[in-house]
């Protein structure tokens, strides 16, 4: 009886084992060529995307580079099945001036184009984006401000030519980026904006991110799976009922 025992406890852990790896294998697969889990630590986005918000951002948008697989081994140059970004897209990327650091933009600028900012305005090839102003953003500071707290924060809605449309923030009049000169954007690279415009370290500032060449493309943001309030951590489930925004589970991203 002993030795039976024995056999199916065997038997038993080596399921066990292979189930696990089978596991693994369906995730690490699913990870790389499907779907990758992202959580935001920044207010650069906002009010698109909230610090605590984690979303799926779907690798197969764009093709895959080696910085599509797991602690990006360079085994290949260029992208595999390359599709372009839409301008208005919110990507992923691997910051071209540290490639172990992933960054969420919008693309605004497409190869070829000039991107200026005039008076807080957008200029895409000479042309002013279309803005409208809407209701002040209320909610936690997305200004960067000491103490942090709620904050009333003028908002507009831009439409980009293609007719894509989101909301911008404006913390300052003449913010630091609010006048530019003119960025042209290289063959095979675009140009990247925060929606926080006053806030956020984008394709502006070219000493430390500038233009973000294709093969950086990790995916394409799609939806908010989970979010939590600014300053709360998720692996206090006990805080939940309070702490979570049950209202943006499953919220399409644009």
């Amino acid at each position: 009886m002993s030795v039976t025992s024995g056999t199916k406890t065997e038997s038993g852990v080596g399921e066990t084992i292979r189930v696990v790896i089978h596991a693994l294998l369906i995730a690490l697969v699913i990870r790389t060529f499907l779907f990758q889990p992202f959580n935001i630590p920044s207010g650069s986005m906002k009010a698109t995307l909230l610090v605590g918000d984690y979303l799926f951002v779907s690798k197969y948008s764009y093709g895959y580079s080696h910085y599509s697989i797991p602690f990006s081994p360079p085994l290949f140059s260029g992208r595999i099945w390359s599709s372009d970004p839409n301008r208005g897209d919110i990507v992923v990327f691997r910051l071209p001036k540290d490639d172990s650091t992933d960054y969420i933009k919008r693309v605004i600028g497409l190869p070829g184009d000039r991107i200026q900012m005039r008076d807080g305005l957008l200029y895409i090839n000479d042309t002013p984006v279309e803005r409208q102003r809407m209701s002040e953003f209320v909610g936690e500071d997305p200004c960067g401000s000491e103490g942090g707290g709620i904050s009333r924060v003028k908002r507009w809605k831009e439409t980009l030519p293609n007719g894509v449309s989101y909301e911008t923030l404006d913390c300052a009049d003449n913010g630091y980026m609010d006048n530019t000169n003119v960025y042209t954007v290289p063959q095979g690279h675009f140009f990247m904006m925060g929606d926080n415009r006053d806030n956020s370290t984008d394709s502006r500032f070219l000493g430390q991110v500038g233009y973000v060449p294709q093969e950086n493309l990790i995916g394409r943001a799609q939806m908010i799976f989970f979010s939590i309030a600014e300053g709360e951590h998720a692996w206090m489930f006990w805080r939940w009922p309070w702490a979570v925004r049950w209202n943006r589970f499953f919220k399409i991203v644009r």
